[in-house]
This record gives C-alpha cells, sequence and structure tokens, in this order.
C-alpha cells in the first residue's frame, strides 16, 4: 500500500466516525425535539383548561354566592342604607 493510498484510507475511517457520531447526535436531538413538543401541547392543554375554569369561577352568581356564604355579606336595602350629608363648617367657608 503506497502513502497515498495509507492516508486516504486513514481520512475515510475518520470522516466515517465521524459521519456516525453526527447521525447519532441528530437522532438524540430530534428525540429531545420531540419530547419538548410533547410537553409544550400539554402546557397549552393545562393552560385552556385553567382559563376555561376561571371564566366558569368569576361569573357574577358564583361571586355573589361566595359573597354571602363565606364573607357574610348582604345586599343593601334602604333599611340598612346610611346617608351621609356635607355639613358646611363655619372654618371652611363653604369650600369643599
Amino acid at each position: 500500500m503506497s502513502r497515498v493510498g495509507l492516508v486516504l484510507l486513514v481520512v475515510l475511517i475518520g470522516s466515517s466516525l465521524y459521519l456516525v457520531r453526527v447521525s447519532y447526535d441528530a437522532r438524540r436531538l430530534y428525540a429531545s425535539l420531540d419530547v419538548a413538543q410533547g410537553d409544550a401541547r400539554k402546557l397549552d392543554i393545562e393552560h385552556e383548561r385553567l382559563k376555561s375554569e376561571k371564566q366558569s369561577q368569576a361569573t357574577p352568581l358564583r361571586v355573589e354566592r361566595v359573597a354571602r356564604e363565606k364573607l357574610a355579606m348582604r345586599t343593601a336595602t334602604p333599611a340598612v342604607t346610611e346617608y351621609v350629608t356635607w355639613a358646611e363648617s363655619p372654618a371652611s367657608g363653604g369650600a369643599r
């Protein structure tokens, strides 16, 4: 075998090993990308579920029910309403 042939054989083996390594890295990265895309789909589904749950929790009827039950609030009626009037004091000179 001549020197040129030996050098070409070494270059061929080196490039073959490099090609195998690059192919392995590409497969590994593709698998990681597929996992990441699956996680993104799951997060999108969870986000949509939470948005719809938030909308259902914020309805006026539910807010009123929670205010009555948990906060013991009641609707304002004229019987429990107190009106505050502005009394002008002599020191203020009628200015508000």
